[in-house]
């Protein structure tokens, strides 16, 4: 057998050049390439795909749509993380905790009016004051002599 005669070995098959060998074929690697990768999204395109199908929003749905659909979402996310990470940022803090992403989203015009009837659970309120609450500005304390308060 070492001298090279195949005594009843089956002949070896090479894949040469249709077949998905080993960096044969077309795409050069075995490797798949996912969706989300192709579209240079961070968010999961095949899970927002099969969110999708279960939702039944169509009887078909189209290729391009949880893509689209991932790329909006993982932009809204990114906004909201940047600003919430500013008002962390503001706070002296270096962790992003949900009164950060509150003032992040109340803060901001276009946010507030897309989560304007959400409620961010441990997120507080806008620190406000109303003007007629606030106490009127004296020119000066001393010269004056308020004779309700002095007995």
């Amino acid at each position: 057998l070492r001298d090279g005669s195949s005594a009843g070995l089956r002949p070896v098959h090479r894949t040469g050049g249709k077949g998905k060998g080993k960096s044969g074929g077309r795409g050069g690697s075995g490797k798949s390439t996912s969706r989300s990768a192709k579209a240079g999204l961070q968010f999961p395109v095949g899970r927002v795909a099969r969110y999708m199908r279960n939702q039944r929003l169509a009887s078909r749905l189209g290729g391009g749509a949880p893509v689209y659909m991932a790329a909006v979402l993982e932009y809204l996310a990114a906004e909201i993380l940047e600003l919430a990470g500013n008002a962390a940022r503001d706070n002296k803090r270096a962790r992003i905790i949900p009164r950060h992403v509150q003032l992040a989203v109340r803060n901001d015009e276009e946010l507030n009016k897309l989560l304007g009837n959400v409620t961010i659970a441990s997120g507080g309120v806008l620190p406000n004051i109303h003007a007629v609450l606030l106490p009127k500005g004296r020119k000066s304390s001393k010269s004056k002599n308020s004779a309700s308060q002095e007995y």
